[in-house]
């Protein structure tokens, strides 16, 4: 509750977001299934941001369906040596360690063979290679492992139970990508570029934004549901598997509707426009607006990345409605 409460202020002041993935994600992991050395080594890096963390979830292959990972630590005295690849990793190219699913076992179910290793990122073999985008950023990486050795203190909890722990921080990561303070935020933006540019006399396009603004009233109270269930003890897993798809396809709405709002002022524009002291032409209209284009195409990867949509519905449809 206090993180949302955090997290709400920070997007009214249009305040830069924390980097989710040690706070967010591995921190939940470590304190609930680490042991006390784990926990009084990696935590305080974690808290104070001095420790960049990168998540080593999606393979080729092995996205969604994650399950089917392929990278493999082999357990060799006191380390594992871990031979693989990685692909999609957000700003891997910052980060100093990674928390990774690999496989330590081929018998029975997939789920069961998994473990959850933390690799430092420095340690050779380790390779990272930028991936870029549709917008033109490099924000995803590929991560390569050449007999990389890690040393068996990295292991969080047992062998072979990573699947259970990777579920742990799902919960967590889809909850955070629902991001609704963030959408109500942007909503509000919506309305303002709507007004200016003359679109907001448009019924039919109010409408629209009418529509957006309910199921963001709506997302907020799946969201304040799920943190209630997590302060009473409960597993909220199912209900992130819902807040992931609303919230996801609701930045998508936003982002298209700014565009068709802003017109001709969404292009494209020239990234050191946005720097300071630019004394070159605007080149892409009102300086408001021109980041607009970029927002839209990025946006097109949210009802993918952290287990796409149309998988989650199918998980959805199992666990919630049996």
């Amino acid at each position: 509750v206090q993180k949302h409460l955090f997290e709400e202020e920070c997007a009214l002041a249009c305040a830069p977001r924390v980097i989710p993935f040690g706070p967010v994600m591995v921190a939940p992991v470590i304190m609930a299934f680490g042991n006390a050395e784990q926990q009084q080594r990696f935590l305080p890096g974690i808290a104070s941001g001095e420790v960049w963390w990168s998540q080593g979830y999606s393979e080729p292959g092995s996205g969604s369906d994650l399950a089917s990972v392929k990278t493999r630590a082999e357990r060799q005295g006191d380390h594992y040596l871990v031979n693989g690849q990685k692909t999609w990793t957000t700003l891997g190219q910052y980060g100093e360690w990674i928390f990774c699913l690999v496989r330590t076992s081929t018998e029975g179910k997939p789920q069961t063979g998994i473990s959850f290793l933390l690799i430092d990122m420095k340690t050779p073999g380790v390779t990272v290679r930028p991936i870029k985008l549709l917008e033109g950023e490099c924000e995803v990486n590929e991560v390569f492992f050449d007999n990389v050795k890690v040393p068996v203190e990295n292991l969080i909890g047992e062998e072979n139970q990573g699947w259970t722990y990777a579920k742990h921080l799902l919960s967590h990561e889809r909850t955070n990508i629902a991001d609704v303070n963030r959408s109500k935020r942007e909503l509000e933006r919506l309305k303002r570029i709507a007004k200016a540019e003359g679109v907001w006399e448009d019924p039919r396009f109010r409408d629209q934004i009418a529509l957006l603004e309910v199921d963001v009233i709506a997302l907020e109270m799946m969201v304040l549901r799920v943190l209630s269930a997590e302060t009473s003890g409960k597993n909220p897993l199912d209900i992130a598997g819902l807040l992931k798809i609303k919230g996801s396809e609701i930045q998508q709405r936003y982002s298209e509707l700014m565009m068709l709002a802003a017109g001709p002022f969404s292009l494209p524009f020239i990234e050191e426009a946005m720097e300071a002291g630019w004394q070159g032409d605007f080149p892409g209209g009102e300086v408001a607006n021109a980041p607009l284009a970029a927002t839209y195409f990025n946006m097109r990867k949210t009802t993918i990345y952290g287990g796409s949509n149309e998988v989650q519905r199918n998980i959805v449809a199992q666990t919630v409605f049996g």
